[in-house]
């Protein structure tokens, strides 16, 4: 019995120092301490308790008193923690900036962190700036010769504008915007070809990283290609559009005279059979005039003399077919 008693007491003692190391990280405290970090045992076991990992806070903490970043306390890393951000990237772009002398407090590098940035990349492009290669952007000059220009831009990061700046594309964006314009402004794409610098400076001076989170430094046009002659094109498709008016228009007029001759033939075919229908009631009027006396023989014989001298007259001034 006694063993038994000693090999669970030898158990509970060897129990009791690991849930010890756990919640209290005993070694991770001595490295603090050596390295110069002010931090006790009970602010590592709440750590433990708060579940909030004790060798990424303590190891930050060592990183920034290494540098000399002594604005920066336990409970600021903490809580940054908590919030869902990165502390080893937030201690590691304080500390670059810091040797870059660049000006970034703790309170930008946690907002940014948060923001969804990288802030440890952003002091890097703010020291070694970044180059953007554009996409082909197309543009027309005034003599109508399309031009495809590239273009490289160079851009830094610009710490104060990251929270709430615009991205990358929205400077690509703008960059394209701009070389359309000043290819469009040209005269002739000819210019453009002898001076492509020409693109870079009007671009420059619009201010295009104006509520980005960049700076653009330089903007180098880096290859044009000459395009479709798109003045001529249009120039073309306009004439094919006019004569598609023109044979459009001359068809309606044909149309409207047709009808219209249609129109007048039945106009005199109608006159026509009046004509004929007239002539039907001739006889009958003679005939009502005969019997009333109005009509005397002699009268009916003259007026056969006058349609026969009638007739003949016609066949003299008509000429004879060949």
């Amino acid at each position: 019995m006694e063993e038994i008693f000693i090999a669970l007491t030898v158990f509970a003692v060897i129990i009791l120092i690991i849930l010890f190391f756990y919640y209290v990280p005993f070694f991770l405290w001595i490295s603090a301490r050596v390295s110069g970090v002010k931090i006790s045992l009970l602010q590592l076991f709440l750590m433990r308790i708060r579940k909030v990992p004790a060798h990424v806070i303590t190891r930050a903490m060592i990183e920034a008193h290494k540098a000399g970043l002594s604005e920066i306390s336990r409970d600021d890393l903490e809580a940054h923690y908590l919030a869902g951000g990165n502390v080893e990237m937030v201690v590691h772009a304080l500390v670059s900036a810091a040797k870059a002398n660049i000006d970034l407090g703790f309170k930008m590098a946690t907002a940014i962190d948060l923001a969804g940035r990288d802030v440890f990349q952003a002091v890097q492009m703010s020291v070694n700036p970044k180059v953007i290669d554009t996409p082909p952007v197309t543009a027309v000059a005034k003599d109508g010769i399309q031009l495809i220009a590239k273009a490289r831009v160079t851009v830094r990061a610009n710490i104060r504008q990251l929270v709430g700046g615009a991205g990358e594309d929205t400077v690509l964006a703008r960059v394209g915007e701009g070389i359309v314009s000043s290819i469009g402004s040209s005269e002739s794409h000819k210019q453009v070809l002898e001076n492509p610098d020409s693109i870079s400076k009007l671009v420059l001076r619009k201010g295009l990283d104006s509520g980005t989170a960049f700076e653009i430094l330089s903007i180098d046009i880096a290859d044009i290609d000459i395009g479709k002659n798109i003045g001529a094109t249009l120039q073309m498709d306009q004439a094919q559009a006019d004569k598609n008016i023109a044979q459009a228009k001359a068809e309606e007029r044909r149309a409207m005279a047709i009808a219209l001759e249609q129109e007048m033939k039945a106009k005199a075919q109608e006159a026509k059979a009046k004509v004929i229908e007239a002539e039907a009631e001739v006889p009958i009027a003679m005939a009502a005039a005969f019997r009333n006396g109005n009509l005397g023989i002699m009268d009916y014989y003259r007026m056969k003399n006058i349609e026969a001298d009638t007739s003949m007259r016609e066949s003299i001034s008509t000429p004879t077919k060949k």
